[in-house]
């Protein structure tokens, strides 16, 4: 644990706080990514086969392709 002490001289921790702030950070960024990805399963699951076939996922890929955002389902390579 850093100790910093003030002008007065008493001890003064600092990274309790920061632990509880990053830790809450994390949590923040966490939530808001699980629901990215809830909005992201929800507004492929109302598409038709039709639509998600033009887009190259099947149904079945639904929950795949919403938690990895960053991977193409078919394999193809971005530039």
């Amino acid at each position: 644990m850093a100790i910093t002490y003030t002008a007065l001289g008493s001890k003064q921790t600092t990274t309790p706080v920061r632990l509880g702030a990053s830790l809450f950070n994390n949590c923040c960024a966490a939530i808001i990514a699980w629901y990215e990805r809830e909005a992201i399963r929800a507004s492929l699951s109302d598409m038709t086969d039709r639509e998600l076939h033009d887009l190259g996922i099947g149904r079945g890929e639904i929950d795949y392709v919403a938690s990895n955002r960053s991977a193409d389902p078919r394999g193809a390579v971005q530039p």
